[in-house]
C-alpha cells in the first residue's frame, strides 16, 4: 500500500504486535465505540417495546454482527483498521419505519416491527452493494481535493459535541471529568514513561473510572437515578449463553415504501464511510484511498448490511470512534481490530459480557467522547497544509461548509421523524413530500459530514480556482496508486498461482 506512516504510529496497518498485547489493543478499539453500540439497540428496543429478556438477545447480536463485519471488512474489503458497528445514519429511518408498521394477529408488534426492519436493511444494502462494486462512490474521487474533505472530516468530529453523553442536564461532571482527565493524562503526559500509558490510555481511563462509580454505587453514594450509577445486579441476572443465529425472530418482511426510506440511510451511511476512510488513511500516515479501495469498501459493507438483515439487527457501517483512537493511541493495525473483533463475535453469545459493559455510565461514555472526537477534528483541519490558506475561495468554502454541516443538523433536529418532515415538505409541493425525497433529504439533512462534505464538494468545483491553490498537486502526490490495493479474489488467485 506504500504506507508512511505518521510519527506518532506505534503500530501501523500491516503491524503485528504480540497476541497478548493485541487482545488489549483490540479490546480497546472496541471500548471507543461500546456506547453506539449499545445505544443503538437500546433504542430501537425501546421503541420497538421489545421485552427485558429479547433485548438483552438483540444487544448481544448486534456485537456479534459487529464481529463479522469488522473481519469481513479488515481482510476482503478496504482493508483499513475500522470497526464496524451499529449505524446512526440509519437509525432515523428504523425509527420512522417502526413507527408505521401495522399489527400481525397472533404475532408481538415488537417482532413484526422487527421483521419490516430486516426486510427494509436487507433490500437497501443491495443498493449499496451496487453502489460500491459498479464504482459510483469511488468515481467522485477525482473531485475531491483537501478543500472538501477537511470540512469533511472535521464534522465527523464535531457530530458528537451535543451528544447526550456529554450535555445530559443530569450529566455528572465529576465521573466525566475523571474519564477525560485520565486518558488525557495516560496519553499526553505520561506516554513517555512508560509504554502501557501510550498503548493502553483508553483501557486505563475507562476502567479506573467505572471502578470508581461502580464503588460510589455500591456504599451508596449513587443511587439508581443517579447518571454515575453502575448496576452490579444486572450481569449477575444475564444469561449465561444466548442463542444467536439468522432469522431468529422470523423472516424478513418486505414493503416497497419501507424500503424506500432505508435507502436514504444507507446513502448517508456511505457518505460517513466515505469521510472515515479518508481520515485514517490521513490519521496513519497511509496514502489517500485509491477508487478500488473506496468501492471495496462500499460494497463489503453493503454486503454486511444484508448479513446485518438476517441476523436482525439495525444494520452495519464504519465506526469514526475506532478512528479516534488510533489518534489517541498510534495502534492502526489492522491485525489488532482483527483480534478484537474475533472477540466481539465470542462474547457476543455471553450475556454477562454485554451487561457488563451495559453498566458503564453514560458520563464516562460522554468523556471518552469528549477524549477522541477532538482528534478526528484535528485530522480535518491537518489536511489544510496542502491548500493554499491565503485564498479567500478556499477559507469561504471550509468555513461555509463547516457551518452548514452544524446548522442544518440542529435544523432537523426539531423533527421528531421523518415522518414530521415529510408532512412539512408535502405543504410546499406533493413531489418534496414524497417519502423517496423527503426521506432522504431528513436523513442526509440530519447528518453533519454529509452535508458538510456535499457542500464542499459543490462549491470547490464550481468556484473558480486552481490545482495547485486547491491542493490537488500535493494531494495527487499523497493518493495510493490504484495497483497498491489488491481485492480479495485477486488476493487468491495470486496465491492458487
Amino acid at each position: 500500500m506504500g504506507e508512511d506512516r505518521a510519527s506518532f504510529v506505534e503500530y501501523g496497518i500491516e503491524d503485528r504486535p504480540p497476541l497478548s498485547e493485541s487482545i488489549l489493543l483490540g479490546l480497546q478499539h472496541y471500548l471507543t465505540m461500546v456506547g453506539a453500540n449499545i445505544a443503538v439497540p437500546l433504542i430501537l428496543a425501546g421503541a420497538m417495546g421489545m421485552p427485558a429478556d429479547v433485548t438483552a438477545r438483540f444487544v448481544g447480536t448486534f456485537f456479534v454482527v459487529s464481529g463479522v463485519a469488522t473481519l469481513a471488512q479488515t481482510t476482503l474489503g478496504n482493508r483499513y483498521p475500522i470497526v464496524q458497528g451499529a449505524p446512526f445514519s440509519m437509525l432515523a429511518p428504523a425509527l420512522a419505519i417502526i413507527a408505521v408498521v401495522g399489527t400481525i394477529p397472533g404475532e408481538p408488534a415488537w417482532q413484526t416491527d422487527l421483521r419490516s426492519l430486516q426486510g427494509a436493511i436487507i433490500a437497501a444494502a443491495v443498493v449499496q452493494i451496487a453502489i460500491g462494486y459498479l464504482g459510483l462512490i469511488g468515481r467522485i474521487r477525482r473531485f475531491l481535493s483537501p478543500v472538501v474533505i477537511a470540512p469533511t472530516i472535521a464534522l465527523i468530529g464535531l457530530a458528537l459535541f451535543d451528544a447526550p453523553q456529554i450535555t445530559a442536564a443530569n450529566q455528572d461532571w465529576f465521573l466525566l471529568g475523571l474519564t477525560v482527565g485520565l486518558i488525557v493524562l495516560f496519553s499526553q503526559y505520561l506516554k513517555t514513561r512508560n509504554r502501557a500509558f501510550q498503548l493502553f490510555p483508553v483501557i486505563l481511563g475507562i476502567t479506573i473510572a467505572w471502578t470508581v462509580a461502580a464503588v460510589l454505587s455500591v456504599v451508596g453514594v449513587y443511587s439508581p437515578d443517579s447518571a454515575g450509577y453502575v448496576a452490579l445486579g444486572q450481569v449477575a441476572a444475564a444469561p449465561a449463553l444466548m442463542p444467536i443465529y439468522p432469522f431468529q425472530w422470523g423472516l424478513p418482511r418486505f414493503e416497497f415504501a419501507l424500503v424506500v426510506g432505508m435507502v436514504a440511510g444507507v446513502l448517508a451511511s456511505i457518505i460517513e464511510s466515505f469521510g472515515d476512510y479518508q481520515a485514517v488513511a490521513r490519521l496513519t500516515g497511509a496514502g489517500a484511498p485509491s477508487e478500488k479501495r473506496i468501492n471495496h469498501g462500499i460494497g463489503m459493507e453493503g454486503l454486511m448490511n444484508v448479513f446485518s438483515g438476517v441476523m436482525g439487527t439495525g444494520g452495519s457501517t464504519s465506526y469514526s470512534e475506532n478512528i479516534g483512537a488510533i489518534g489517541l493511541t498510534g495502534v492502526a493495525s489492522r491485525y489488532v481490530v482483527q483480534v478484537g473483533a474475533a472477540i466481539m463475535l465470542v462474547v457476543g453469545f455471553v450475556g454477562y459480557f454485554g451487561q457488563l459493559v451495559a453498566t458503564i455510565p453514560d458520563p464516562i461514555i460522554g468523556g471518552l467522547f469528549v477524549a477522541m472526537f477532538g482528534q478526528i477534528v484535528a485530522v480535518g483541519i491537518s489536511t489544510l497544509k496542502h491548500v493554499d490558506l491565503d485564498s479567500q475561495r478556499n477559507v469561504f468554502i471550509v468555513g461555509f461548509a463547516l457551518f452548514v454541516g452544524l446548522s442544518i443538523p440542529q435544523y432537523m433536529a426539531n423533527f421528531e421523524s421523518a415522518a414530521a418532515f415529510r408532512e412539512l415538505a408535502a405543504g410546499v409541493s406533493p413531489v418534496l413530500g414524497s417519502p423517496l425525497f423527503a426521506d432522504t433529504v431528513f436523513v442526509i439533512g440530519g447528518t453533519g459530514m454529509a452535508v458538510g462534505g456535499l457542500v464542499a464538494l459543490v462549491l470547490d468545483n464550481t468556484i473558480p480556482g486552481t490545482r495547485k491553490e486547491r491542493g490537488l498537486e500535493q494531494w495527487d502526490e499523497h493518493t495510493e496508486d490504484e495497483t497498491a490495493f489488491e481485492s480479495a479474489w485477486e488476493r487468491f488467485r495470486q496465491t492458487a498461482d
